[in-house]
């Protein structure tokens, strides 16, 4: 039997700022390749009970499956191991681990022997920067605060996602769960996380299926891209996590058929008409609302074979992209900066004059953090 430390080093929690309803996710390291990971386990609430098999218990199997099927994609967080663990611990110590590495197949064919054994399913995931999780950085930190994307990078943002979205529709699979906390961004690439409460339809899409479809689009319009381009939940609060039961995730936003955009009527309209299309469920298929996003990304110079763009949108988008850069890398000078001087702070034995400018540093490039441009 092999032990859990022989191949994972457990460390902390990295979910806290957006816990879920499945599972806790900590930092690892695999002690076989030395890479840090993210390491995805069930919450212990969620063990069988009388014998039968949670859908909780269920859906570590399922996600590894839907991300194996779509590992293509460039949007979706890569799966580097999946297995079960004897310990009930939240934060894991110890205790026993059997891993399948990727044999998705002898972890779904062993899901009722480990359950027997109450032992709980976990993955290992590509581990992807807190910075970039759009909820963390979103997320209000004081009152009358709120950040937006830039236009230009919510497009290329909502660009990948709905291609994202037509990889999946193509093998029949939905993704449903479109919240920021599920979403990284660099300003260039998106990233995906969490499909455990995605559902592959059957082969040969049955009737009224379609309606699922056509729900992905809705939510990716109400959950995602709203709050991108005005910095608001679309229940008209500030950014906040969102419920994340299967139930919940099914009927978060359906009652969300209008989206208001008076904190934000500067947003290009079309891009306002688009969403409202996706909130009201009038965009049918991915496949509708990509190339209906891509004659408005055109408006706003960018160049596809079949849209036409003008010479001065594009020259203008290459200056906007160039200022974009700039404003990014002088955002993380500032946040380099900041915990440079709390690092100094704690430092045994300075001056207490010397301490004090130090705080005063602190709280200046907070305040220059708080009224930054970009999210």
């Amino acid at each position: 039997m092999t032990t859990l430390a022989e191949l994972y080093r457990i460390d902390n929690f990295i979910d806290t700022f957006a816990l879920g309803h499945y599972a806790r996710v900590l930092d690892a390291v695999d002690q076989r390749t030395g890479q840090t990971i993210a390491f995805k386990v069930l919450r212990s609430e969620h063990l069988s009970q009388n014998g039968d098999i949670r859908w909780e218990y269920r859906a570590f199997s399922s996600e590894a499956d839907l991300l194996i099927k779509l590992a293509n994609s460039p949007s979706i967080v890569k799966l580097r191991d999946c297995g079960y663990l004897s310990t009930h611990s939240e934060a894991p110590a110890g205790g026993d681990i059997q891993s399948f590495g990727l044999n998705i197949s002898a972890f779904k064919e062993h899901t009722p022997d480990f359950a027997e054994r109450d032992w709980r399913p976990y993955l290992t995931l590509e581990n992807l920067p807190r910075n970039n999780n759009l909820l963390y950085l979103m997320k209000p930190s004081q009152q009358n605060t709120r950040w937006r994307l830039p236009t230009e990078e919510g497009l290329a943002l909502a660009l990948q996602f709905a291609q994202f979205l037509q990889m999946a529709h193509r093998q029949n699979i939905v993704y449903l769960d479109h919240k920021l906390e599920h979403v990284y961004w660099d300003g260039s690439r998106l990233q995906i996380i969490d499909l455990n409460s995605s559902r592959q339809l059957e082969n040969g899409v049955k009737t009224g299926d379609s309606q699922f479809f056509r729900m992905d689009v809705h939510n990716l319009c109400v959950g995602i891209l709203y709050p991108i381009f005005t910095g608001l939940s679309p229940q008209k609060t500030t950014l906040r996590p969102q419920p994340s039961s299967q139930l919940e995730v099914e009927r978060r936003y359906q009652d969300i058929t209008a989206l208001d955009f008076g904190v934000e009527p500067s947003l290009s309209q079309s891009i306002q008409d688009l969403l409202q299309r996706g909130a009201a469920m009038q965009i049918e298929t991915i496949d509708e609302f990509l190339d209906e996003l891509r004659r408005v990304a055109a408006q706003q110079g960018w160049d596809f074979p079949a849209q036409y763009t003008s010479p001065p949108s594009r020259d203008a988008r290459d200056q906007m992209r160039a200022g974009l850069r700039k404003l990014r890398e002088g955002q993380d000078a500032i946040r380099t900066a900041r915990d440079l001087f709390r690092e100094a702070i704690i430092q045994d034995g300075i001056p207490a004059d010397m301490e004090e400018e130090l705080r005063r540093l602190v709280k200046a490039a907070n305040e220059m953090f708080n009224h930054r441009v970009i999210p």
